[in-house]
C-alpha cells in the first residue's frame, strides 16, 4: 500500500469515525432491509441485521477466534465477540478508530477478550493459521492490491476455518465492459472515499479459487441494502450532523455532499454489494 493512499485512508476515518459514531452509530456499514429492500426499520437495526444475515448465509454458527480485517471502532468485533463468546481482533489503517474501538470494548466488559490495533491488511502481522473466522465487512474496496489482500486473510486463516468478506464492487463486465460515464463516476466515488478501485464479484471469486478457497459462494445484496444511503443522506443534513461536519473538516463534508453518488450507483446497477465466504 503506497504512503500517499494509507495516509489518506487513515486521515479520512481519523477525522470521519467520531461523527459517524456520533450520527449513525458504532457500525460503519450498510444495513439490510429484507432481499428486495422493502422492509423499513431503524437504521441501527437494519445494521444489526446485516451482520446477522451474513453469518446465517455463510453457514456460521461458532468460532473461537476471530479477525476483524477493516475494524472500523469496533463494531462487528465486539458483537462477534459477544454472540460467540469469542476472542477478536480488530485491525485498522486508523489510530483514532483503534482507539476508541479499545474504549468501547472496556464499556461493554470485553477487553479480556479483544484487541485493536493499528495494521496494514495487505501485511497482517499475525502468524499463518490464527483465526477460525476471517470476518472483512466492507473493507476490501480499500485495498489497492485485492489479491495479495485475500491471501493474508487466505494465510492467516486457520485450515477449516472461514472467510467472510463482503465489499463494494461494480457490475460484471464479462459480457459488457464498462463505459466511459460508468468509469468517470466510479473516479467520482474513489476520489471522495478514498478507494483506489473496486472490482467486480466474479473477480473476487476468481482470485478466491487461486488461493485455494473451498466451498466458496457468492452472492450479491445490492437491492437488500440500497435504501440505506437513503438513510444516511435523510440524516446527513440534520442540525447536528451539520454542525458535526463542519468540525470533523473538509474530506468529511465532501463525503456528506458526495452521498449520492453512492445512491446513484446503486440505482444504475454499477455499484453492487458483493459477498464471498469460503472454507481454508
Amino acid at each position: 500500500m503506497s504512503a500517499t493512499l494509507y495516509q489518506q485512508i487513515q486521515q479520512f476515518y481519523d477525522a470521519s469515525s467520531g461523527l459517524w459514531e456520533q450520527i449513525w452509530g458504532e457500525h460503519m456499514h450498510h444495513g439490510y432491509y429484507g432481499a428486495d429492500g422493502s422492509q423499513k426499520k431503524d437504521r441501527r437495526q437494519a445494521q444489526i441485521d446485516l451482520i446477522e444475515e451474513i453469518l446465517n448465509w455463510a453457514g456460521v454458527q461458532t468460532a473461537e477466534n476471530i479477525l476483524d480485517v477493516g475494524c472500523g471502532i469496533g463494531g462487528s468485533s465486539l458483537y462477534l465477540a459477544d454472540k460467540f463468546n469469542a476472542k477478536a481482533t480488530g485491525i485498522t489503517l486508523s489510530p483514532v478508530q483503534a482507539a476508541r474501538a479499545a474504549e468501547r470494548a472496556q464499556e461493554a466488559g470485553l477487553s479480556a477478550r479483544t484487541l485493536f490495533q493499528v495494521a496494514n491488511a495487505q501485511a497482517m502481522p499475525f502468524a499463518d493459521n490464527s483465526f477460525d473466522l476471517v470476518w472483512s465487512l466492507e473493507s476490501g474496496e480499500h485495498m489497492p492490491d485485492k489479491t495479495l489482500f485475500m491471501q493474508e486473510c487466505y494465510r492467516v486463516l486457520k485450515p477449516g476455518g472461514t472467510l467472510i468478506m463482503v465489499t463494494w464492487c461494480h457490475r460484471p463486465i464479462a459480457e459488457t465492459p464498462l463505459t466511459a460515464d460508468e468509469q468517470k463516476h466510479l473516479q467520482d466515488i474513489y476520489r471522495v472515499y478514498c478507494l483506489p478501485y473496486v472490482i467486480s464479484l466474479p473477480e473476487y471469486e476468481e482470485i478466491a479459487r487461486q488461493l485455494p478457497l473451498n466451498n466458496i459462494r457468492t452472492a450479491d445484496w445490492s437491492q437488500a441494502v440500497a435504501p440505506f444511503w437513503n438513510v444516511v443522506i435523510d440524516s446527513a443534513f440534520t442540525p447536528q450532523a451539520i454542525f458535526g461536519l463542519l468540525q470533523a473538516g473538509w474530506t468529511t463534508i465532501q463525503g456528506a455532499l458526495s452521498l449520492g453518488l453512492m445512491r446513484r450507483g446503486y440505482q444504475r446497477g454499477l455499484i453492487r454489494f458483493g459477498l464471498l465466504c469460503g472454507n481454508k
